[in-house]
């Protein structure tokens, strides 16, 4: 009988002692690399909000960490910081404006890149449509450039006599182009 026993007991921890072994394994932290093509400060609210994962069950430094750089608008620097954030092992990299997302791809095709600020990604050949990106590019396009002529139309609407308009842009980051190339047309009319 107690032989029986003491093969009972034998027999229920060796089926037991792998699953606490399993139990035990600790959680995967999931890691974010964040790309920003200007100064930190820019990104806060960003920031904030990929940190506010915990009514998902993320929490930072249990099973989600981030790894942040910054171009601090020298956009030259965007290779070189993704290339760490590739060195860094990243799970995926959040890649702002059209600059940090053109180099995230040029970085890696492994890691999923999620693109933010990004005004016209289909002509920037991120992705193949708005409806349907497919590849490992995804994320929110600003794509504002239809609304160059209401913008106008507003400006006018508050200040009547208006007859010469400034429009400031940085020429280094192409993304703004559509909205130039818009704003021109409609001026014109």
């Amino acid at each position: 009988m107690r032989l029986i026993r003491l093969a009972v007991v034998l027999a229920v921890s060796l089926v037991l002692v792998p699953l606490a072994a399993e139990a035990q394994q600790p959680e995967k932290v999931w890691r974010i690399g964040f790309l920003g093509a200007t100064a930190e400060r820019v990104y806060t609210n960003m920031l904030q909000g990929l940190r506010a994962g915990r009514e998902r069950g993320y929490v930072e430094g249990k099973n989600i960490d981030f790894e942040s750089r910054f171009a601090e608008d020298k956009y030259e620097r965007l290779p070189g910081l993704t290339a760490e954030l590739v060195r860094d092992r990243v799970d995926v990299i959040v890649a702002h404006t059209t600059p940090g997302t053109r180099a995230a791809r040029r970085a890696t095709r492994a890691i999923p890149i999620v693109m933010a600020g990004v005004s016209d990604p289909v002509g920037a050949g991120f992705v193949a449509s708005l409806a349907r990106p497919g590849g490992q590019i995804t994320g929110l396009s600003n794509v504002d450039a239809d609304l160059a002529a209401k913008r106008l139309a507003l400006l006018k609407e508050v200040l009547p006599k208006l007859f010469l308009v400034a429009v400031l842009r940085n020429p280094a980051n192409s993304s703004g182009e559509p909205q130039f190339r818009a704003t021109q047309a409609a001026a014109g009319r």
